[in-house]
């Protein structure tokens, strides 16, 4: 029972972090546009962003498919990771933070996701029975 609340739990937390973000994305642009481009970015990456974070979250909450989702998982782990890496390449470690926090959320929503969810996920072992 304690798995089905961190699972959502995490998995809610893990969607508003990225909804926010994008929804920031389009609200903020200018702002953003420059601070991608301080981190080495190109400008035209936002809107592609934008449409990668809204479908990754809607992927894992909605779980239409299980491929699929396991798919965003693995898509928002290289985002979560090469996001704290630009960060701290530029040594702003405090820009990193979100994606530490995204990162622990991300990890509990991933390795919970069979309890809570009917159809599991291949990619996650289920624990094995203890012996004692």
């Amino acid at each position: 029972m304690l798995e089905i609340y961190v699972y959502w739990t995490s998995t809610t937390l893990l969607s508003a972090l990225y909804l926010t973000s994008a929804f920031m994305y389009v609200t903020k642009g200018e702002w953003v546009r420059q601070t991608l481009a301080d981190l080495g970015y190109p400008p035209h990456v936002v809107p592609f962003m934008i449409v990668v974070k809204v479908l990754g979250a809607v992927a894992i909450l909605s779980r239409f498919s299980v491929a699929i989702s396991d798919l965003a998982y693995a898509g928002i782990l290289f985002h979560l990771i090469l996001s704290g890496m630009a960060h701290l390449g530029v040594r702003k470690p405090k820009g990193a933070v979100p994606a530490a926090i995204g990162l622990a959320l991300l990890a509990a929503s991933f390795l919970t996701q069979n309890a809570a969810r009917d159809v599991p996920s291949p990619y996650v072992q289920a624990a094995a029975p203890r012996r004692g």
